[in-house]
């Protein structure tokens, strides 16, 4: 049968799995590896290595960084939300294959670390590109986000993208030592061009009148820390759950207290409650992106999206 497919269905949330079948489901993935996984670690051309990525901002940093000495796949597609993805078996199969396996960190990838336990590859290259990031500890708009480990929306802040692209050139050169000009080559051109988006964005956020916003879900401390924007509040305290009356009433009063004029929704999240807070409040509603519009993913371009919705709102 050649090899047997090393993976699982579906790797439930943990906050949704009692241990006992979490347990089980990595005893038999460990089990399934043993029967010769490994021997089933390809890529498509010899001269490339693959690279699974959790999200798309990070497989568009690997691209820009690795060129054409990379393939790179990307687990989350940009139209779904990191919080509630659940791994499926050819997800699976491919970081059992992967050179390197590029996470963000900070407890995004909450499936993660069992996941690479229970797989047969110990030639496996793991970056969390965030680990050694300045952590916004709990959320500064209040959000009850379910990330113990603090606030993981670190990519939308460029000059912490830098710090994430030179992590994810060093864990190429680790895996591919031969490839390594490419790589310092590839990061250098690509943090200039993070550097100069993010001088642009200082220059557009200081014509803006106002600098409170509301957000769909707590994604833009960083980006708001970073160019003195403040996120007044958020309309989901937990991602994928609309909130209640009461939480509603209390986040018109935000808006009007703060002076907000604008919420910004988001295309992973339910738009429809936004939308009923603006009526409410007479705030406007525009939408950012913060994984991008899919099929495609292209992170300076999705950011400049973002400003400009910022402007839109907030000038």
């Amino acid at each position: 049968m050649g090899y047997m497919m090393c993976g699982i269905l579906i790797l439930r949330q943990q906050a949704r799995v009692r241990p006992a079948a979490l347990a089980m489901l990595l005893a038999l993935l460990a089990g399934l590896n043993s029967i010769g996984c490994g021997e089933d670690r390809k890529v498509e051309q010899a001269e490339r290595i693959l690279v699974v990525a959790s999200i798309s901002p990070l497989a568009d940093f690997a691209r820009r960084v690795g060129g054409d000495r990379v393939q790179v796949e990307v687990l989350v597609s940009p139209g779904e939300s990191p919080h509630t993805f659940e791994p499926k078996s050819a997800q699976m199969k491919s970081v059992a294959q992967a050179s390197v396996l590029v996470l963000n960190g900070v407890g995004l990838e909450y499936w993660a670390d069992d996941v690479i336990k229970a797989l047969n590859n110990p030639g496996l290259v793991v970056v969390k590109t965030a680990e050694d990031l300045e952590i916004i500890q709990g959320n500064a708009s209040s959000d009850k986000h379910h990330h113990e480990s603090g606030n993981p929306h670190v990519w939308l802040d460029p000059l912490y993208a830098v710090r994430q692209v030179e992590n994810i050139r060093d864990a190429l050169i680790e895996a591919d030592p031969e490839g390594k000009g490419v790589y310092q080559a590839g990061a250098d051109d690509y943090v200039e061009q993070l550097r100069a988006l993010d001088a642009d964005i200082r220059i557009t956020v200081a014509t803006f009148s106002s600098k409170k916003f509301i957000a769909q879900h707590a994604g833009w401390d960083y980006f708001a820390r970073r160019y003195g924007l403040v996120q007044a509040g958020v309309v989901e305290t937990t991602p994928g759950r609309e909130p209640s009356p009461a939480e509603i009433a209390e986040i018109v009063q935000t808006i009007r207290a703060a002076k907000a004029k604008a919420i910004f929704a988001e295309a992973q999240l339910s738009k429809k409650v936004a939308e009923v807070i603006a009526a409410e409040s007479g705030a406007q509603v525009l939408h950012l992106n913060p994984l991008g519009v899919p099929p495609a993913f292209d992170y300076l371009e999705t950011m400049r999206y973002n400003l400009a919705q910022l402007e839109k709102g907030l000038k």
